[in-house]
């Protein structure tokens, strides 16, 4: 019984580990306002929402990245500060706040392990 707990708990620590890079580089694209790479986590299909527009939902991975990065270039992106991230069981969720040249927005994201990398599922961004 202790070798099952031992190993489960190993399991865990591996999959909080391999999920890092992830997380690091999808912030690094925020940070940047880089749709590009940003959209390089999507899943094939996601939802989106952005303010002051209903939410696409079950868009494409293509349409996706060019919504997004209309909003980043509409916006101008300065940086983007996260606060908070938190993993469990295969499902990953980020928040922060995205400056932008004349207004600061809330951005939330949840991801799913798929494979070994996370895919982002629904991106949501507020004033």
């Amino acid at each position: 019984m202790k070798k099952i707990m031992l190993l489960a708990g190993f399991a865990l620590i591996l999959a909080a580990f391999r999920v890092g890079p992830d997380a690091d580089s999808i912030v690094s694209a925020l940070k940047q306002g880089n749709a590009e790479m940003l959209s390089q986590y999507f899943d094939n299909i996601l939802d989106i929402k952005l303010p002051e527009k209903d939410e696409i939902k079950n868009v494409g991975k293509n349409q996706a990245g060019i919504t997004l990065r209309n909003f980043f270039e509409e916006n101008h992106v300065k940086s983007f500060e996260p606060t908070s991230q938190r993993e469990m069981s295969g499902t990953m969720y980020i928040a922060g706040k995205l400056q932008c040249a004349y207004k600061a927005y809330n951005v939330t994201m949840m991801m799913k392990a798929k494979g070994d990398k996370m895919s982002i599922i629904t991106i949501r961004i507020n004033s």
